[in-house]
């Protein structure tokens, strides 16, 4: 699944389109980073995503964290960024190409005005970080690129997404919503993953998505992302989630992934179409199940058939209960046996 086909009709899809959150657990080195695509590829997912910044241009020397630094014990943002900054423009570009050979998705979220416009080149779809959802210059600068847009709402209130949503609709840019809790992790009561329905009431015409930070586990908070109607969803992705630090800790490996796409193709077969009518496998309950009117007396031929002649009884063989009315005042035009079920032909 490509992201523009599926921004274009997203009805058309059963499934989620899933995003492999690689950011940059790649750790700076250019063969992890091929490898988190290939096992993204292997586990399933649609698109793999990576982050493009430099330290400098993203966070002030004075730049406190905001994650757990019991599982990341850096604590300055400044320091963090510098860690894993060494990826720019052609490392991208590269890692580009190898995704097109894989045949997965590019995708990677720009933090400053000089990625962005790299980026502009090989990607199909802008991600905004939550952390720029009030950043209206950088977000307008996006929007020019005239490509969809995923942002995600972590932290922010329905005010602040409806001032980011406003200025994206200026320009007419596609959408996407992703709820999002900014806490690295999240635990499983912060989800709030009803903030997906509150999305979509707020926001109908918007797909609403979801970016998850909890613990992989056994992936049912994508699952109930999903069945709560989320469909684009993204979470942080690595090659080992043993490795200390940075995002590896909260992100999900290429077998979470395909546990994750198991349960995904079970629930979408639990849930079937989404138009309403009768399956194939119910045809012979409409015939056997259903009532037809029938005699409840004895009925001589040449009888005006009133409603004191008629019951209803399994099965629906026979003229509808639907039709009583249609039935009452008829002349019957043979001996009707109490019991026997009424057809067209017993009256004119």
């Amino acid at each position: 699944m490509r992201i523009l086909d599926f921004f274009r009709n997203p009805g058309s899809y059963s499934k989620p389109y899933i995003i492999a959150e690689a950011g940059v657990n790649h750790e700076g080195k250019m063969d992890l980073a091929k490898r988190l695509i290939d096992e993204a590829k292997e586990g399933g997912s649609d698109a793999i995503k990576f982050q493009t910044y430099k330290a400098h241009l993203i966070a002030s020397k004075n730049s406190p964290s905001y994650w757990d630094t019991k599982k990341e014990s850096t604590k300055s943002q400044y320091e963090l960024f510098k860690k894993y900054d060494n990826f720019w423009k052609k490392e991208y570009e590269d890692l580009k190409i190898y995704c097109d050979k894989a045949d997965i998705e590019f995708l990677s979220t720009p933090f400053d005005l000089e990625s962005s416009n790299f980026l502009n080149d090989i990607i199909d779809a802008v991600k905004i970080s939550s952390s720029d959802i009030t950043n209206k210059p950088f977000i307008e600068h996006l929007c020019k690129f005239n490509k969809p847009i995923i942002l995600s709402t972590g932290a922010a209130n329905l005010q602040e997404i409806r001032e980011a949503v406003s200025w994206i609709d200026e320009y007419g840019n596609d959408l996407s919503l992703l709820h999002c809790v900014l806490n690295y992790p999240t635990s499983y009561e912060n989800a709030n993953l009803g903030m997906i329905y509150g999305l979509k009431k707020a926001f109908p015409s918007k797909i609403i998505g979801y970016s998850d930070h909890t613990f992989p586990g056994d992936m049912s908070i994508l699952e109930t992302a999903f069945l709560l109607g989320a469909r684009i969803i993204e979470k942080h992705f690595t090659f080992d989630k043993n490795i200390p630090g940075n995002d590896h800790y909260h992100s999900m490996d290429k077998e979470d992934l395909k546990i994750f796409i198991q349960k995904l193709d079970q629930k979408i077969k639990y849930i079937g179409k989404t138009n309403v009518d009768y399956i194939p496998s119910e045809e012979l309950s409409r015939l056997n199940a259903r009532r037809s009117l029938v005699a409840l007396k004895n009925i001589p031929e040449g009888k005006i058939i009133d409603k004191f002649d008629l019951t209803w009884k399994r099965p629906g063989i026979g003229v509808s209960p639907k039709f009583i009315e249609d039935v009452i005042g008829k002349t019957a035009k043979k001996n009707i046996q109490i019991d026997e079920i009424i057809k067209n032909d017993f009256y004119e």
